[in-house]
């Protein structure tokens, strides 16, 4: 699922947008939801602050009785660096002023300059896009959990609750599996480097058999690691 957020406050170009969207769109098997926000407000920031969808923002830069564009997008980027933004605007000048501000703008498209045609070409360009949105589900009597592959760093056991602690970059959560169920909820990105550890590998920078860590990105050495599992696919 791909939701796309689109902020402008004036609803014929918001509509005018969305129905580019719609044509850009027609032809691929995406599921996809669009959203218009006239501007911004606690209903956006609590769309903002769900990490569980992939996202495309569509921000018009100046907006009446509201915070800019370009506010919002920062706001996007305090914790979410993955989601696409483009900005459209009535004036060129704004180009210099969104890219000093925001971190990985997708692009800048001017409303008088054949916008229709250039929002077309982004959108498609991202759905061609590989997107990378497996996720891990998980069902239990507290509630549903569903976690971005991509997200996982690694996954270890805790032999006291006997239970499985998936760890992100930001989060750590709980679930009754053993490895060997898990494993099979998982892809060829996932490797088990001990019998009770498995590691993303797309997230961990280096791995030291001999020594028996692996490297977290933020530098942490992990002694989770057992010789026993090493196999051909090693970083």
């Amino acid at each position: 699922m791909i939701k796309i957020i689109i902020v402008d406050d004036e609803e014929k170009s918001a509509i005018s947008t969305k129905k580019v969207i719609l044509q850009a769109l027609f032809k691929y098997d995406i599921e996809y939801d669009v959203e218009i926000y006239s501007g911004y407000n606690k209903r956006l920031q609590k769309e903002i602050n769900d990490d569980s969808l992939i996202k495309l923002y569509i921000l018009d830069i100046e907006l009446e009785n509201s915070i800019s564009g370009i506010e919002i997008a920062k706001k996007i980027r305090t914790n979410d660096w993955e989601s696409n933004i483009i900005f459209l605007t009535s004036h060129d000048a704004m180009f210099e002023t969104a890219l000093r501000n925001v971190y990985n703008i997708f692009d800048f498209i001017e409303k008088f300059n054949n916008m229709d045609k250039r929002l077309i070409k982004d959108i498609r360009e991202i759905a061609n896009h590989n997107f990378d949105n497996k996720t891990f589900k998980y069902s239990c009597r507290a509630g549903d959990l569903q976690i971005y592959l991509k997200s996982i760093t690694y996954i270890t056991r805790d032999t006291s609750e006997r239970k499985l602690i998936i760890n992100t970059s930001t989060n750590s959560y709980e679930v009754s599996m053993t490895i060997t169920n898990i494993l099979k909820e998982l892809d060829n990105r996932f490797l088990q480097v001990s019998r009770s550890t498995i590691i993303n590998t797309d997230n961990i920078p280096s791995i030291n058999w001999n020594q028996g860590y692996f490297v977290l990105e933020n530098g942490e050495k992990l002694y989770l690691v057992s010789k026993k599992y090493k196999v051909e696919k090693q970083l």
